[in-house]
């Protein structure tokens, strides 16, 4: 029987418009109706997770910073594993070596340096996936992480790297350049004590190899009491594999590469489609079922 659910957000419970749709909203609430712990496990940081939740009207537990942090339902930090100043100062050093943009998560907020680049980046990246949509539209999108204050652009990291506490969770670097984000791998593994993945084909995600959501999410079942075998996680991507690994139930969206298909014990439908309200909803009625 299940008793928790933990789902990825990017690719997963977000449909393209980064929206938790109305059958999935109702879904999750049906499930937590049903005394099923619900959770998002996500790369994203806090302050991203409780925009779009709150957009949802969902409150739950969060995994973020792909492991990096477990949040309570009110926020409250309940654990947390990030890199120090000399790890992070390295890792910075590798991204400008190659001229690669990239974006800093520590306790503090999600931080760049370079707000123009960060824009074209992203726009391009967007336009890339959707190329039928408008151009303005992409870039407004873009945009509005920086509008709504989800992450700050500063003249350098020094500041942080040098904090007696400095605590950074994650990096997450963009480019459409494949040869380029392999040369970035390449370089990155090289540095000890640090975890490479990926969240999406343009993307680098660099945290501490402790920080992963499998880690996070079997100290969070453990904390509640609850077995992994009776536990369902859903993801997409690379980094959502060491969580679906580990739990009874592994559902990989059809939007998944299909490395994650094949970790899978099942498949559900696309984000776009309501996939992880389609799982939720065969979940609860075979729960009845064998009630």
């Amino acid at each position: 029987m299940i008793k928790c659910i933990a789902t990825d957000m990017d690719g997963t419970l977000l449909n393209a418009n980064q929206e938790v749709s109305e059958a999935t909203i109702q879904a999750i609430k049906a499930a937590q109706e049903k005394g099923i712990d619900f959770l998002v496990a996500t790369g994203r940081a806090y302050n991203e997770v409780r925009f779009v939740l709150d957009k949802a009207g969902i409150e739950c537990p969060a995994i973020c910073v792909n492991g990096g942090e477990i949040r309570d339902k009110e926020g409250n930090v309940e654990y947390s594993v990030g890199l120090d100043g000399s790890t992070s100062a390295k890792i910075t050093s590798v991204f400008n070596e190659i001229d690669m943009y990239f974006e800093l998560y520590s306790e503090g907020g999600t931080y760049t340096t370079d707000y123009e680049k960060g824009i074209q980046v992203l726009v391009d990246i967007y336009h890339t996936a959707n190329p039928s949509q408008d151009a303005s539209e992409i870039r407004d999108s873009a945009d509005e992480r920086f509008r709504q204050r989800l992450i700050h652009v500063i003249d350098d990291y020094d500041s942080i790297f040098e904090a007696e506490d400095c605590h950074v969770y994650k990096f997450l670097a963009f480019s459409k350049d494949e040869e380029l984000l392999l040369e970035a791998s390449k370089r990155l593994k090289e540095i000890d004590g640090i975890e490479v993945t990926s969240s999406g084909r343009n993307n680098l995600e660099v945290m501490h190899f402790a920080a992963r959501k499998g880690t996070a999410l079997q100290k969070y079942t453990e904390a509640k009491g609850i077995s992994l075998e009776d536990t369902m996680a859903l993801g997409d991507n690379y980094n959502d594999l060491s969580m679906l690994k580990i739990v009874g139930h592994s559902v990989a969206m059809g939007n998944a590469e299909q490395e994650i298909k094949n970790a899978c014990r099942y498949e559900t439908a696309l984000n776009d489609d309501d996939g992880v309200a389609k799982a939720i909803m065969k979940a609860i009625e075979e729960m009845e079922i064998s009630n």
